[in-house]
């Protein structure tokens, strides 16, 4: 057997040098479509920005700004995305277009697990910007949150409470959760129980009460305003005035402020009694032999040898004591006189 002749080794200085000259001539040689694919990507940008405008643009004229956001939003996003997977095909030549969109499919699924509730809310959002069941500028309420809103965004829906904080919604809890919508129209109807009493006329006071209310200002005319008698209480007769006002919170606040205080000025004014709780107390008439007999009566007190005297027997001593006291001084006025 030949014995076996190991290659010759070659200078690594050499090795090093040829690998480098290798990536500069593949560097310029995909050089042209880097470039091409820098180009394409300048452009698609510029394309996207123009369609998102463009969308934005329609959305102003047709007063949807927040719809119009989104889908801006998305069809760069797209256009965008459809540009890097042509300058990827276009840079590496042996890339085909269909398993870029293979592995796209693949790992939109993973995305789409990983990404689930993003998803969830981006696509509520888009729902709820297309069917509209409230806008910017509606006043709201959901769960424990009311306020007004101020934006809804792909994601999640910005409400500024009446107290002036802010409260972000995701799309999908608003999706799926009642919503209250308090501006859905330009009246809404507010009530307040006021309670008379029992020697007071309701239907007296009802006309009154509702003569006051038809003077407040703010409280509208058609739907009319009515009181209604409404419950016979413990303490009092309660009247239950209801009245229409712009749906805003800020006249519904004032304005039934105004309507309470017209109600109360007005029972001042006409004597009607605006009785407080009252609670009666029934003393035991004590007609029993055993009542008053604190160490044999069955309630109120209880039993023992210590216990206080009858009260019925405290009343006889005190006659008793009382017709003595006359008797001795009769006795003693006869004495002197004689």
């Amino acid at each position: 057997m030949k014995p076996v002749q190991p290659p010759a080794i070659r200078d690594p200085v050499d090795l090093v040098t040829a690998k480098l000259h290798a990536w500069v001539n593949g560097f310029f040689l995909q050089l042209p479509n880097i470039v091409a694919a820098i180009v394409l990507l300048l452009v698609a940008w510029g394309v996207g920005k123009a369609i998102a405008w463009g969308i934005r643009r329609v959305g102003r004229r047709r007063h949807r700004l927040d719809l119009s956001a989104v889908l801006g939003s998305l069809a760069f996003g797209a256009v965008m995305v459809a540009a890097l997977l042509l300058a990827a095909t276009i840079v590496f030549p042996s890339v085909k277009p269909a398993d870029v969109l293979a592995t796209l499919g693949i790992g939109s699924v993973a995305i789409g697990f990983a990404f689930k509730e993003i998803l969830q809310n981006l696509f509520a959002g888009l729902l709820l910007l297309m069917r509209r069941p409230f806008r910017r500028g509606d006043q709201i309420v959901i769960k424990d949150y009311e306020g007004t809103v101020e934006h809804i965004q792909s994601r999640a829906t910005l409400i500024k409470t009446y107290d002036g904080r802010r409260v972000i919604i995701p799309n999908a809890d608003l999706y799926i959760s009642p919503v209250m919508v308090n501006t859905a129209f330009p009246v809404r109807r507010e009530q307040f129980d006021v309670g008379i009493g029992y020697g007071d006329k309701p239907s007296h006071a009802a006309e009154l009460f509702l003569e006051a209310i038809r003077k407040v200002e703010g409280v509208v005319a058609d739907p009319a305003p009515e009181v209604l008698p409404w419950g016979l209480d413990d303490n009092y007769i309660t009247l239950r005035a209801r009245w229409w006002t712009e749906s805003k919170r800020t006249s519904v606040v004032h304005i039934r402020s105004r309507v309470v205080l017209a109600l109360y000025e007005t029972a001042i004014e006409h004597g009607i009694d605006l009785p407080f709780p009252t609670q009666m107390v029934l003393f035991h008439d004590q007609t029993e032999e055993a009542d008053g007999d604190r160490a044999r009566q069955r309630e109120g007190w209880p039993a023992g040898g210590r216990a206080p005297r009858p009260r019925r027997l405290r009343r006889r001593e005190g006659a008793a004591d009382e017709g003595t006291q006359e008797e001795r001084v009769v006795t003693e006025g006869a004495r002197e006189e004689r």
